[in-house]
């Protein structure tokens, strides 16, 4: 009997070894798991959250290969949607200088254009006005401007026009602008799955700067696209009507008029003496030989006269 009992001890003593054996066993492996569930969990937030820079690349990456591309893009536009700067240069002479300013102002308004600049100098009384105006006139109505422009001058010294194709620049900037939109969009995307603070920070720096470039593109798409449309015309106006000053015969009456046209006589009379004194004087050293050359000849001449006669007698 107590054998038995013995036995039995001791098979029970085993049976709660083996178990004790196994749950420590299965916390073990529990504890693992947990760890390694962790350890997942954190790397899969970092990979999550790393995704951004790399997103940033590949897209930039793929910006470039779109530049690559503008070329061939540029080469399948019509001529109409082309994108070309013009600018235009034209030199008159006019008679009246304010009266060809206001017509050009009026000009300018009528064709929805507008004045960014103008300069004038000289005495409209003694008819020596010159200046410019610059203006920004409608690519499509500037030539007929121009026309308009030359016709009412009374003649023309000078017109040019020039142009720069900026196609090709303002397609690879249309390209660039998408590239950043779609890298915008993802940023702001992942900002909104970020849970940390220094995650936020990183996505916040990037997609300001991707706005920035995104400003900037923009700003010279803007720049390009206005100067498209507007053409810039420089007109330099110089006046040529030389006038009198106090010479009006119309401001004057009969006896103003006759002082005038005897003043004038005399003015003639003197410019002629001067010039006759002038060209004596200033011609003495050649003169001066030729005098006394015709004399001696004019002698001689007499003398053989009165020896002929002489000799008749």
């Amino acid at each position: 009997m107590r054998k038995w009992l013995v036995v039995i001890v001791i098979i029970s003593f085993c049976a709660l070894a083996t178990s004790c054996s196994d749950d420590s066993k299965s916390s073990e492996s529990l504890a693992d798991k947990t760890t390694l569930t962790t350890e997942d969990g954190s790397g899969g937030e970092e990979s999550k959250f790393a995704t951004p820079s790399n997103e940033l690349e590949n897209i930039q990456q793929d910006d470039v290969s779109k530049e690559g591309s503008t070329q061939a893009e540029t080469d399948e536009i019509n001529q109409s949607d082309r994108k070309v700067i013009y600018t235009a240069n034209l030199r008159i002479e006019v008679k009246d200088y304010q009266q060809s300013i206001d017509e050009i102002q009026a000009q300018v308004s009528e064709r929805g254009g507008y004045i960014v600049g103008s300069n004038r100098s000289g005495d409209s009384g003694e008819g020596s006005v010159n200046g410019h105006v610059t203006a920004r006139i409608p690519q499509g109505e500037f030539r007929e401007f121009m026309q308009l422009v030359e016709q009412g001058s009374s003649k023309v010294l000078e017109s040019s026009i020039s142009g720069q194709d900026v196609t090709e620049e303002y397609v690879d900037l249309e390209s660039r602008l998408k590239s950043k939109r779609v890298v915008e969009k993802r940023l702001l995307s992942f900002m909104e799955q970020a849970d940390k603070t220094e995650d936020l920070l990183k996505i916040s720096n990037d997609l300001a700067t991707v706005q920035g470039k995104i400003e900037e593109i923009q700003g010279r798409m803007n720049y390009l696209q206005n100067k498209a449309d507007l053409a810039t015309v420089t007109v330099h106006i110089q006046e040529n009507n030389v006038r009198i000053s106090g010479m009006n015969d119309e401001e004057l009456n009969t006896w103003d008029q006759a002082k005038q046209q005897f003043l004038k006589s005399i003015n003639f009379l003197i410019s002629i003496f001067s010039g006759l004194v002038v060209f004596f004087v200033g011609n003495i050293p050649v003169l001066l030989p030729l005098a006394i050359i015709g004399v001696i000849v004019f002698l001689m001449i007499r003398k053989k006269r009165n020896k002929r006669s002489q000799e008749g007698l």
